[in-house]
């Protein structure tokens, strides 16, 4: 079995999420899904399960993080060129979710951040590794 990740994640309201990550380009996949959980699907190797709070709490150990006033992880994705990129954040920006910062552009790569609805952060990111700069600055 090819090695996979799924990232879980605890949000307030189960259909704007699941409206919101189908606008960014995730696909839902029913067989792990149900009215508690959507399973979310990037590629064939990333998933993103969008739980309610009630159903998050089955699995957590921990209290779930007020994530909309404190930053409980950054999670990015790579595509294939800016203009995907934009496209993507312009899709994510019309279903609600907010571009907290401006675009950043480091040369091999530009990259936007989207939140959604309960403040998880998405990096959204093109990266060209032919203009990856060879000569690292001393330091």
């Amino acid at each position: 079995m090819a090695k996979q990740i799924f990232i879980n994640l605890a949000v307030k309201d189960l259909q704007k999420s699941l409206d919101f990550y189908t606008a960014l380009g995730f696909e839902n996949n029913p067989t792990f899904s149900d009215d508690t959980a959507k399973c979310m699907v990037w590629s064939e190797n990333i998933f993103v399960m969008i739980m309610t709070h009630e159903k998050f709490a089955t699995f957590a150990t921990k209290p779930i993080a007020d994530t909309k006033s404190t930053l409980a992880g950054l999670f990015s994705l790579s595509v294939d060129s800016v203009d995907e990129v934009n496209r993507i954040l312009t899709n994510g920006l019309d279903a609600g979710g907010t571009e907290p910062s401006e675009m950043k552009d480091y040369g091999f790569m530009q990259q936007r951040t989207i939140e959604d609805f309960d403040g998880h952060t998405w990096e959204i990111f093109y990266m060209d590794v032919t203009k990856f700069p060879t000569e690292q600055p001393n330091g």
